[in-house]
């Protein structure tokens, strides 16, 4: 037998955990805004764009009642609509005000805060550059917040294309999930070509999103493998796969346990495991039986950062407390 064919029989010995993994703060709101309005009242609660992106997140509570639109014509008058993590346009909150629904609003306080921002430095005269990835719903809900002067930008090639009407006022946001070092990246060539540029207080990118990158870089070199439980739609997953495969491990992004393919884990001792923020622990748990029903392995979590964030909920969610008014 060649040395080649003996490491295929190799067979995963260790499950490295990587911490911290799954669920951030903004997520965990978001989840429970829809729970809360379910239970308070009752089935159906429309939610425009998935609350999260994660297909298990979405499917449960579909079955629990949950109704996701793009088109708020979809939405009765009179229904309850929630306005998912990733924000909206100033657009679509006018809208849905004037169409007298009862609006929850999902959008994580840290997208919120990139928007508070647009709005304020706006006013004062300024453009804005924004680091982000085309048609993610985050991305058309921080340029929605203004009618113009806001420039997308996606990688470093972009920049040299940007035309501001000018540069005297000119700021920096970005997503809140992007690739930290692609971002470092952007940045570094957008104040390349505009030096006078406004950067961001404190930057733009989430930490949570900031915190499983560090933990990935940090995990990869110890293991053979890295698998992310995320969905494909999911922007902070996907970069999450991204940086191992960057750093040189093999890494692979799955749904679910069953996304998970035998062939993956063929020669590899040491199997990494993390999750990106929308996804669930449940869906950990259900890829770390998967793996070691394919060979048998212990767990071991590293050691990693323990975020103690928590945002509140919106006003009117308590089951003793007063709904919001119509168009509120």
């Amino acid at each position: 037998m060649s040395d080649s064919d003996a490491s295929v029989h190799v067979l995963p010995q260790e499950i490295v955990l990587a911490e911290p993994r799954g669920f951030c703060a903004g997520v965990d709101r978001a989840i429970e805004i829809v729970e809360r309005a379910l239970e308070k009242f009752g089935r159906p609660i429309y939610v425009r764009h998935e609350i999260v992106h994660n297909t298990y997140v979405v499917d449960d509570l579909k079955s629990r009642g949950a109704i996701f639109i793009e088109a708020l014509d979809e939405v009765p008058s009179g229904a309850t609509l929630v306005f998912s993590a990733h924000g909206v346009s100033r657009a679509i909150q006018q809208e849905a005000a004037a169409r007298g629904f009862h609006i929850f609003d999902a959008t994580c306080p840290l997208v919120t805060k990139v928007h508070v921002e647009v709005a304020k430095l706006a006013r004062e005269g300024y453009e804005f550059i924004m680091i982000g990835h085309k048609g993610h719903p985050e991305v058309e809900g921080t340029m929605g917040q203004l009618d113009g002067g806001i420039h997308l930008v996606e990688d470093v090639a972009d920049v040299a294309a940007v035309r501001p009407a000018q540069t005297d006022k000119l700021a920096v946001v970005t997503q809140t999930t992007l690739s930290v070092d692609d971002a470092a990246q952007i940045m570094a060539a957008v104040k390349a070509r505009f030096p006078n540029v406004r950067e961001p207080k404190q930057q733009d990118i989430c930490y949570a999103t900031q915190n499983r990158q560090d933990a990935v870089k940090i995990m990869s070199p110890q293991v053979d493998v890295v698998i992310v439980v995320g969905s494909p739609t999911s922007s902070n997953s996907n970069r999450l796969r991204e940086v191992a495969d960057k750093l040189g491990t093999p890494s692979y992004m799955v749904d679910s346990a069953g996304d998970l393919k035998a062939e993956w884990l063929a020669g590899k001792a040491r199997i990494g495991l993390t999750a990106g923020a929308s996804a669930p622990e449940i869906l950990v748990q259900q890829v770390i039986e998967r793996i070691k029903a394919l060979g048998g392995a212990s767990v071991r979590r590293m050691a990693g950062i323990r975020e103690t964030v928590k945002f509140p909920l919106p006003k009117g969610l308590k089951l003793d407390e007063p709904a919001p008014r119509r168009g509120s």
